[in-house]
């Protein structure tokens, strides 16, 4: 399959018509693969390309979804893939690499970041680290430099006072907690950047899967705070990297 610049270099050279060119690049929008439909234009028209969710599908799914995919884009993101999957994958697509605590896998080098600034990523526990490793890897991909500082939670806050310097200096702060929550509202009060909050589920029985940290988030007296859904470090990453890079 063709990239739509290939296509309009050969419009230009006189190589093919314009009636050509437009089916052609009419081809080239989506891929039909009887079990998806494969978005190709959206790096185009979005500045990041479709990232594939893998949780769900099937080991051989997610393969033909990546081939249909590798003419035009890269790196190819796939989020939420277990190392099963991963094993299955691997010898059909042999450049993959995967991220065993993100649960990622990424297709085709790194980008080089496109600016100097970088995404801070905060987490109040060692437990946040999946959530945290899926921003992280997600952030990198889409060609962003990532400071992470984790395990800096309310319950021995001085190890946030010795990050300080870190966390202010970012263009924009990733703060994943769970149990109450309670660390993106601290942060929020001490610097002067966007934050962007993840609650995650890990807590005892009251943090209610996520719930209870989500609420608090929520209801933040701290200004500047932008919240996801539980647990959804991909979507984070990519509102910071959109921040990060404007």
């Amino acid at each position: 399959m063709k990239t739509t610049l290939e296509i309009l270099q050969a419009v230009a050279a006189g190589q093919i018509s314009p009636a050509l060119a437009t089916k052609q690049l009419a081809g080239t929008q989506v891929a039909d693969l009887g079990f998806a439909n494969v978005d190709l234009d959206r790096q185009r028209r979005n500045g990041f390309p479709e990232v594939v969710y893998g949780a769900g599908k099937t080991a051989a799914q997610i393969t033909g979804i990546i081939q249909a995919m590798t003419s035009q884009t890269a790196p190819i993101l796939t989020t939420r893939l277990t190392a099963e999957k991963f094993a299955v994958i691997k010898p059909e697509l042999p450049q993959a690499v995967y991220y065993e605590t993100a649960q990622c896998m990424t297709v085709g080098a790194l980008p080089t970041p496109k600016t100097d600034d970088y995404i801070a990523i905060v987490t109040a526990g060692t437990s946040d680290m999946p959530i945290a490793e899926e921003a992280a890897i997600t952030a990198e991909t889409f060609g962003n430099h990532v400071e992470r500082v984790y395990d800096v939670g309310v319950a021995g806050i001085q190890r946030l006072f010795a990050k300080l310097d870190v966390i202010r200096q970012a263009k924009v702060v990733i703060v994943i907690a769970g149990m109450e929550g309670a660390l993106a509202s601290v942060v929020g009060g001490l610097i002067d950047k966007p934050l962007i909050a993840v609650p995650t589920s890990i807590g005892y029985g009251t943090n209610f899967q996520g719930m209870t940290a989500l609420l608090t988030m929520l209801n933040s007296c701290a200004s500047g705070i932008t919240v996801v859904n539980i647990d959804n470090g991909f979507g984070a990453a990519y509102s910071a990297s959109m921040i990060n890079q404007l």
